[in-house]
């Protein structure tokens, strides 16, 4: 009731307050009081679908709103139907946040819909003629850890093109389906790509190795393929020798922290892409096994561009960072 007198506020965000599940509509009635919200974030309420429901009615009030995020709310599968609805009426939205949200076969509907807003915001006057194309400035649609299906998986691989940011980290249907994702990719617009422990195998490498050398990750920034030990090293191979990824900065290959194995078989392709790399500004190779001249070599390239290597040399690198991994706060 205290938003009566908080007309300009422009942020709005009750995250982590359990017992707001079940009542969310005690905060939706009153949204209209507030129409220029930009940011929403009702993250880990413990949300269900009657609150996404009255989430849904009130958005024909919030029209400005850019971010929403809906994450952590494990109760939402099967009631997300009830939100996406009501999404044409959110016309400056660019950033929608469910990771960890279960869900299955509501991203199908999910995506469909997002599908359609982007092409009636292309140009006229429709619902949806707010909405802006890619930038850096989008986040795109996280779905790490959202044990997506097949069916589902299949829904989000037909509409990749909408996003700058594809992460669907530990979701192991990606495993010998990365081409669904791959495919879709368009020139100049995926920045980041984050498969993290997503169970792939070498054919997908060997996908991701042809795409690159067309050119449709020649922005890619960010490329995160740790955790996934099933590739062989023909697929990595493929990868470091295939070009295409001259704006890297951020590559991340290391395995789980229970494995090691051996990189000689490709290393030297990774070496000879290096130099095309210019932008590489951390490169993380934990738990393999590097032999002694290889590592020389590696440490002396990297060291007179002051590249972050995971795990670092002895003695380390000039200005160095301190990077942690989320599984350290798990």
């Amino acid at each position: 009731s205290l938003l009566q007198f908080l007309p300009q506020l422009e942020e709005v965000d009750v995250s982590w307050n359990e017992l707001i599940g079940g009542s969310l509509a005690a905060l939706t009635s009153h949204l209209q009081q507030v129409s220029g919200i930009r940011t929403l974030r009702i993250c880990s309420c413990r949300l269900n679908a009657n609150d996404v429901a009255a989430l849904g009615g009130s958005l024909r009030y919030l029209s400005s709103v850019r971010e929403l995020d809906l994450s952590c709310n494990k109760q939402l599968s099967g009631g997300l139907s009830r939100l996406t609805c009501h999404l044409a009426h959110v016309t400056h939205l660019e950033s929608l946040d469910l990771h960890l949200c279960c869900l299955s076969a509501a991203l199908s509907d999910l995506t469909d819909r997002a599908r359609r807003l982007v092409q009636s915001g292309s140009g006229g006057r429709g619902p949806a003629a707010g909405l802006r194309p890619p930038s850096e400035a989008d986040e795109g649609l996280p779905l790490n850890s959202c044990s997506l299906n097949e069916e589902s998986f299949t829904a989000l691989g037909k509409n990749t093109q909408t996003q700058s940011c594809v992460d669907v980290s530990w979701c192991k249907v990606v495993g010998g389906r990365l081409s669904l994702l791959l495919d879709s990719l368009q020139p100049s617009i995926i920045l980041e790509l984050r498969l993290s422990s997503c169970d792939l195998i070498t054919d997908d490498l060997h996908h991701l190795g042809n795409t690159s050398r067309r050119g449709f990750l020649s922005s890619l920034r960010v490329l995160d393929l740790s955790y996934n030990g099933s590739v062989g090293d023909e697929g990595w191979l493929a990868l470091f020798s295939a070009g295409g990824l001259g704006s890297l900065e951020d590559v991340d290959v290391s395995l789980r922290p229970s494995s090691s194995a051996r990189c000689s078989a490709w290393l030297p392709s990774l070496l000879r892409a290096l130099p095309r790399w210019a932008a590489l500004a951390r490169l993380a190779l934990q738990r393999w096994t590097v032999g002694s001249e290889d590592r020389r070599l590696l440490d002396f390239i990297l060291r007179k561009r002051s590249v972050l290597l995971e795990p670092a040399p002895p003695g380390g690198f000039p200005r160095c960072r301190c990077v942690l991994e989320s599984s350290l706060f798990s």
